[in-house]
């Protein structure tokens, strides 16, 4: 197995919203290891993005460890702290509102070499020309008005401007027409190989998340409900939750188009007061007295494959 790249170890995260602490993430833990791609998918506002955001250091975290190669990100110094920056980029979910119309392309890509590297004016052109060849443009495009694939494309090349090794893609095709969501996760996918990169990647589509990733993480509310390798929580996922949620995805090898689809009863609950326990016990048809009492830890119930559910042994 490849070395751990990333740890995160019991994250916390809050929002302060009208006076009051809303807390988005909870007790969250998993690792990223070297050249995977973790896909996570939950419902939104479930803090999916706030989670990407947070191991980059974009938002604060309230409690808990993000390890980087080891080191605690909290801890770094002013230098490690700008190495941290340049290995480490991310991809925005809006091609539109990500970049600065008053910029041109060439000075949107090279705006993170000239934070990170010592480059002359004819170094830094060169490695724009590669980096628009390496994500499916040319130099001679930018005269015209950019689709949102194009957008993407350039928000891409920036991220890889400054040789990172892990990007957080924060749902990086939700804002793309269906015929072009395709053609960039499979750049991606041939920039992850050609490259070595890692990926955090973030998404609600939940056949591309299956295409691309390695593992997959289930988020609920805040925290973790599953977590396994993409083929196996796909064929056999043991929480409720993602029972129900892998059930909408559209199936054409079945009569109907479908399978069998788990709709999900009751409230959703407020982030701001989430109820005791399990933070699924209000729609879960399963949920028992326990459920609603005690918080489950994610544990692994098979190789490999972790749940947080008091009764995934019984349902499995």
């Amino acid at each position: 197995m490849a070395e751990t790249l990333l740890e995160v170890r019991h994250l916390n995260a809050f929002y302060r919203n009208r006076g009051r602490r809303q807390q988005i993430l909870h007790d969250v833990s998993f690792t990223i290891h070297e050249g995977e791609v973790l896909g996570l998918v939950g419902e939104s506002g479930c803090g999916k993005t706030t989670c990407g955001r947070t191991l980059l250091g974009v938002y604060p975290k309230t409690a808990g460890s993000i390890l980087y190669e080891g080191q605690e990100t909290s801890g770094l110094n002013k230098q490690q702290r700008k190495l941290f920056k340049r290995r480490n980029q991310m991809i925005f979910q809006d091609p539109y509102s990500c970049l600065d119309p008053r910029m041109t392309i060439g000075s949107i890509i090279q705006e993170g070499m000239n934070v990170h590297f010592t480059l002359s004016p004819e170094q830094r052109n060169q490695k724009v020309v590669e980096l628009l060849y390496k994500v499916g443009l040319t130099p001679d495009f930018a005269s015209h008005e950019l689709s949102g694939g194009q957008r993407q494309r350039i928000g891409i090349a920036r991220a890889l401007a400054t040789d990172p090794d892990f990007i957080v893609c924060d749902e990086p095709i939700a804002a793309l027409d269906v015929s072009i969501q395709a053609q960039v996760v499979n750049l991606m996918i041939d920039l992850q190989q050609e490259m070595g990169l890692t990926y955090l990647f973030i998404s609600h589509d939940l056949s591309m998340v299956r295409h691309i990733s390695d593992r997959v993480g289930v988020m609920y509310l805040g925290a973790l409900a599953e977590l396994s390798d993409a083929s196996l929580i796909y064929e056999k996922p043991l929480h409720p939750y993602t029972k129900a949620l892998f059930s909408a995805i559209p199936d054409a090898s079945r009569r109907g188009g479908s399978k069998e689809r788990v709709r999900l009863q009751g409230e959703i609950p407020s982030p701001i007061d989430p109820p005791p326990g399990c933070k699924f016990s209000s729609r879960c048809p399963y949920a028992q007295e326990l459920c609603r009492q005690q918080t489950p830890e994610l544990r692994e119930l098979e190789p490999r494959h972790f749940v947080a559910c008091h009764l995934a042994e019984k349902l499995s």
